[in-house]
């Protein structure tokens, strides 16, 4: 007896992308999509209603709730769907930030179709999808060390994580904005982020935050 099709929810704010990817998934044996949402809110109302075994998640969504945060609401009491992340983007701050909310697997719109319809088919079972790129960039940030960050860094990296704009580090810690910037720019390259919400992220991760 055949194991019951994989009921699959798309969520991209771009019209042709999902119709692209519904399209894609027609052909695939044991791949049912059973609705398309293009918000994260529509994502989890969706999820509710219609009980998809996975979801695959756009993480940069039009107005609203991105997809990490669609993630993290799907994923938080461990009866919902399995997420899969696929997206254009690859940075590690944007990895780590849907790992940490509970995706299953991180996939690139870059994939060939056979390798996302096993993914999607692991997804169901429970098993981590990543893609190669992905892969590699985890397992050598892991070989790595984790990056000497001076006290001020540290100092700063604390008040980036208490969400203070760059004026207000400057004020708290009796420095200049120019200062800020600076010790921030030198703080995004050791941790491999662009912005502050990675680094945030990144700094969690690696348990860089008193």
């Amino acid at each position: 007896m055949s194991a019951p099709p994989v009921r699959l929810l798309l969520c991209d704010d771009h019209a042709v992308v999902r119709a692209g990817l519904r399209a894609l998934m027609s052909s695939a044996d044991g791949i049912d999509v059973v609705g398309e949402a293009a918000t994260g809110e529509e994502a989890l109302a969706m999820a509710a209603r219609l009980r998809p075994d996975v979801v695959l998640m756009d993480l940069q969504l039009d107005g609203g709730m991105d997809g990490v945060t669609a993630t993290r609401r799907l994923t938080e009491d461990g009866v919902g769907p399995r997420v899969l992340v696929l997206t254009m983007f690859d940075t590690d701050a944007d990895v780590t930030r849907a790992i940490e909310a509970g995706a299953t697997g991180y996939l690139l719109k870059a994939e060939q179709p056979d390798e996302l319809f096993m993914a999607i088919r692991n997804a169901a079972s429970g098993r981590t999808a990543l893609s190669p790129p992905v892969a590699d960039r985890l397992l050598t940030r892991l070989r790595s060390p984790c990056p000497a960050l001076s006290p001020r860094e540290r100092e700063i990296l604390g008040q980036l994580a208490r969400g203070l704009g760059n004026r207000e580090i400057a004020r708290a810690l009796f420095i200049s904005e120019a200062t800020v910037k600076t010790h921030l720019s030198r703080i995004y390259d050791k941790l491999g982020v662009e912005t502050r919400s990675g680094a945030v992220a990144a700094a969690k991760e690696r348990r860089l935050l008193s």
